[in-house]
């Protein structure tokens, strides 16, 4: 497939449409140079056969970070009409609802850089982290409920967080449409111990310090100063959005036959946005992406915490208050402009991207109004993150952008190339502290394994998507 691109400006490359049989519209991927020397086929491929569903609009995108997933490319973007296009879990991902949440603190780094061993220690030990972790919150069937359906709202009344928290959650914080019954049984055994906790392979906590400037009023808006520690966690609706993902995927192969639409590939199960099977995929969707925000809700109150109490600060001292809370792999019925500049509701499907809105926007929070949304960007534990400000992308991706850094490795590449290497020491060295719930995560994880973040938001602000707002260095990572 890589023959067949043609590079359209510095930041954007284009697959046309009908450069695969069934490509409706094209496929744009955002990469420069060096990004375009890390694509393969299958990645482009998986975007090629996200462009051939039916009622795809504009085009299948591709953000720089994006790599090879199930189904969909991960960093892919693509919309869908409500009245010709289809829903598909492929488009979502088994990590429902994964995200980024960003809390800043008034504490100088330099305070977490003098004792940063005991704060990596406290928050292992707060944070439940890794496969299967079991969290102290336990949910009766009523709390069961009140999660699916109310989000992070459920652990603000809970006491784990301040009602202005919900104001600065993508959607509030809640997808509205959530159904409790929709639910299987497996999905919310798997969810009832598992609030409040990390998972394993690239989620984490991490204490950042906010090392650079980039936009003194965006930063200002969203209160950030250079200097001080930040808290970024990412975590998402753990074994309950997986199992929903995975309960969805034999009906929705059944639908597709049913409704007489042609899969390029069985990944991309699928039905039509108005069917009973999109319905109760839907409703299902929006109760665990609820889950991971209560899920997010609960971390950042147990990672200030444990922060607190490894600083000997107070609450006041400490200073802890939420930035954003941002959501990756989802699906959302939003108004966008059509060709022609009339607007009309679509299924948006963000698999590994970031919604990022624009100034003005009245999704966006009116304290950020005017410099435009938060969008937070980890990068590995090992070099920076980003802070970034939606500026242009509405018109062209959906009000969309990366999500991360993006693999470079897979997991069992980056583990044989860590063989022998002390990992730990490595990022002492680079001044990191980290610790990980198992032995080879870290391995996986290593910085080689993944792009390079700054370089992914150079082309995201280079192509005019987002601005880059501020640069955050990793003191200490705790990993699942």
């Amino acid at each position: 497939m890589k023959e067949k691109l043609r590079r359209l400006d510095p930041w954007r490359l284009e697959l046309p449409a009908g450069s695969r049989p069934g490509m409706s519209v094209p496929a744009v991927v955002y990469a420069d140079a060096e990004i375009e020397r890390t694509l393969d086929d299958r990645t482009l491929l998986q975007a090629a056969n996200a462009a051939s569903l039916p009622g795809i609009r504009r085009a299948a995108l591709v953000m720089p970070d994006g790599h090879a997933g199930y189904g969909f490319p991960i960093g892919g973007v693509a919309a869908f009409g409500l009245s010709d296009g289809v829903v598909s879990p492929g488009g979502v991902g088994y990590d429902i609802n994964c995200g980024v949440r960003l809390l800043a603190t008034a504490v100088p780094a330099g305070r977490i850089l003098r004792g940063r061993d005991a704060v990596a220690a406290a928050l292992f030990a707060a944070v439940p982290a890794g496969v299967g972790s079991e969290g102290s919150i336990r949910l009766s069937k009523s709390d069961e409920k009140a999660v699916a359906e109310k989000g992070a709202r459920w652990a603000v009344e809970r006491g784990l967080g301040e009602a202005g928290d919900l104001e600065r959650c993508e959607s509030g914080g809640r997808l509205d449409g959530a159904e409790y019954g929709a639910l299987g049984r497996r999905a919310l055994e798997r969810g009832r111990g598992q609030l409040g906790t990390l998972g394993s392979g690239n989620h984490f906590v991490e204490i950042q310090e906010v090392a650079e400037i980039f936009d003194p009023a965006a930063a200002a808006a969203f209160g950030l100063e250079k200097g001080l520690a930040a808290v970024m966690l990412h975590s998402g609706s753990r074994g309950l959005g997986h199992q929903v993902c995975a309960d969805s995927l034999d009906e929705m192969l059944a639908a597709a036959r049913r409704y007489g639409i042609a899969l390029p590939d069985r990944e991309l199960a699928c039905a039509p946005c108005s069917s009973p099977e999109a319905e109760r995929y839907l409703a299902a969707m929006r109760a665990a992406a609820n889950y991971a925000w209560a899920n997010r809700q609960a971390l950042g109150w147990a990672a200030g915490k444990a922060l607190a109490a490894a600083l000997e600060l107070s609450p006041r001292e400490l200073g802890l208050r939420l930035v954003y809370d941002v959501a990756h792999n989802i699906a959302k019925i939003e108004e966008h402009a059509a060709p022609g500049g009339r607007a009309g509701k679509v299924m948006v499907h963000r698999k590994g991207a970031t919604r990022a809105f624009p100034p003005g926007h009245p999704e966006v929070p009116a304290e950020y109004r005017s410099a435009g949304q938060p969008v937070l960007i980890p990068g590995d534990m090992g070099r920076a993150s980003y802070v970034l400000a939606g500026t242009g992308a509405l018109g062209e991706t959906f009000g969309s952008v990366c999500h991360g850094a993006g693999r470079l490795l897979s997991r069992g590449e980056a583990s044989r190339r860590a063989h022998g290497r002390d990992i730990v020491r490595e990022l002492a060295g680079n001044g990191v502290s980290v610790m990980a719930a198992a032995r080879g995560t870290l391995g996986e994880e290593m910085p080689e394994a993944y792009k390079d973040a700054g370089q992914v938001v150079r082309v995201v602000a280079g192509a005019g998507l987002a601005k880059i707002v501020a640069r955050l260095r990793p003191l200490c990572v705790v990993k699942g």
